[in-house]
């Protein structure tokens, strides 16, 4: 059993701030995400893509703001349950909770910060007929560890950035790469489109555009592709695979979060934004785009918001019988549970005889 004072479900940017803002309040924390790896779709599905409305940062790729995130939480020491969407959520008597994963790890918090951008996110899987026979046998939606891939035949299908990013990651563990997409035009950052070109042309990656995998052959493992051109003179290539990944982006869902008993509107959890973000569920808050309320913006500043304003309602549930008061990080600093200490330099006023 996993316990923790806030229990963030998402471990997207709005997720990952709160981590900050609970620590600030000396609050522990733990993230729950289906993703392999923390940062939700920035991480996923644009990792490369700018974004301009963060304060501060004129332009910031989608990865480098996760990478800022999880560097500015080091200190406050979260913990991460990665690859496992929050399943069932129950309240017991003392008003704390027990959420499962659907892998049955078990976390025990009294607050429940549901972050899940726009719901769990599930593979966007491509139209082939027996596709789910072959998962886990060689065919797989996300990659987890690059490393069992290692001297491995692999075909990569889509033309985003997770295709593209991977193929040019893969080009140097992979025996062979192959990367299949339906046009000729991708629709990635134009640096990751030139550096496959590039390493189409030293023969470390196979381009097969104005192509689709159709089919999958095999025993009990994957054996073969089947790829169709939209040249018919070329019809249909059989190519021998080891590891088949289509990544074609994910579709966002509530999921098992929808059956919880929480109020909802238009796939989105409704809350109390005059307050504090709360749900029907009393110690239940929702933050960021799953969310939804009068005047609700969906933006990740907004989210950032409701992560301090949030923080600061569960320090009060959490602790009923003390008084926070507002310390500016301006004035009494930073610091972390591993023992880290960030602060102003203080001026030193020294008195001159006369």
């Amino acid at each position: 059993m996993i316990k923790t004072d806030i229990l963030i479900i998402g471990a997207g940017p709005t997720g990952l701030f709160t981590v900050f803002e609970a620590g600030l309040l000396k609050l522990k924390t733990h993230l729950i995400d289906a993703l392999p790896q923390p940062g939700g779709q920035c991480s996923e599905i644009y990792p490369k893509k700018p974004i301009y409305d963060i304060p501060a940062f004129p332009e910031i790729l989608a990865g480098d703001l996760v990478g800022n995130l999880m560097e500015q939480i080091k200190p406050f020491e979260p913990g991460f349950t990665l690859g496992e969407r929050a399943e069932t959520l129950e309240k017991l008597d003392d008003g704390t909770f027990i959420v499962t994963t659907n892998k049955g790890t078990k976390h025990h918090a009294p607050v429940v910060a549901i972050a899940g951008g726009l719901g769990s996110f599930e593979p966007r899987k491509p139209p082939i007929a027996n596709i789910t026979d072959f998962e886990d046998k060689g065919v797989s939606y996300f990659i987890k560890d690059p490393e069992v891939y290692r001297d491995k035949k692999v075909v990569i299908a889509g033309g985003g950035d997770s295709a593209l990013d991977w193929a040019i990651y893969l080009a140097d563990v992979a025996a062979e790469v192959a990367l299949v997409h339906r046009r000729a035009e991708f629709r990635g950052a134009l640096d990751s489109v030139e550096r496959v070109s590039e390493l189409a042309k030293l023969g470390k990656i196979e381009m097969i555009t104005n192509a689709e995998v159709v089919g999958l052959r095999g025993e009990d493992q994957l054996e073969q592709v089947v790829i169709r051109h939209k040249d018919e003179a070329r019809g249909e290539e059989f190519k021998d695979v080891d590891d088949f990944i289509p990544l074609f982006g994910l579709s966002p869902k509530l999921g098992p979060i929808g059956s919880w008993g929480l109020e909802i509107e238009k796939n989105a959890i409704k809350v109390d934004n005059s307050y504090d973000y709360q749900t029907n569920i009393p110690g239940v808050y929702a933050i960021g785009d799953v969310n939804t309320y009068k005047g609700k913006l969906k933006l990740i500043l907004s989210g950032f918001h409701e992560a301090a304003i949030m923080c600061q309602s569960a320090y009060q549930r959490i602790f009923p019988d003390k008084k926070y008061v507002l310390k500016y990080t301006t004035v009494g600093g930073v610091t972390g549970f591993d023992g880290s200490k960030k602060e102003a330099k203080k001026e030193v006023v020294q008195s001159i005889g006369m």
